[in-house]
């Protein structure tokens, strides 16, 4: 098994799978996407594959070490772009195959009209360790 993030960036821009920008869809439109979300990790639950995932708040704050003690502090998450990370999910999966298959499946969540939004998902997997050499 092998553990994969799944990060879902929003894009404040519409692309042309989604049209209209989140924050315009109906409170039915988002709760439906939101659904989505819930039924495809409560169907990888049954399978052993999903292993936790969180929506993330559009606040954040970058922060650094100054070398001085007090570290600088900028807004952000991203103050330079429209584009946000929104949430994560961890799978765990028996393939990188099985990874890209399961992210097209949330990628195909829907959004304003109903329409499967196509979004982009950054598909990241854990760094794994080679094993110690076995000195002896």
């Amino acid at each position: 098994m092998a553990k994969y993030l799944l990060l879902k960036h929003y894009r404040g821009a519409p692309t042309p799978s989604n049209d209209v920008p989140m924050e315009h869809w109906t409170p039915e439109e988002v709760d439906a996407h939101v659904q989505f979300m819930r039924d495809w990790a409560a169907d990888l639950e049954k399978t052993g594959e999903y292993v936790d995932g969180q929506a993330l708040a559009p606040e954040g704050t970058w922060v650094r070490h100054d070398g001085e003690g007090r570290p600088p502090v900028t807004d952000g998450p991203f103050a330079e772009t429209k584009d946000l990370i929104a949430g994560w999910m961890i799978i765990d999966v028996d393939s990188y195959e099985r990874a890209l298959e399961l992210a097209g499946s949330l990628s195909a969540a829907p959004g304003a009209g109903g329409r499967p939004i196509n979004e982009w998902l950054e598909l990241r997997p854990f760094l794994s360790m080679p094993p110690a050499a076995d000195c002896h």
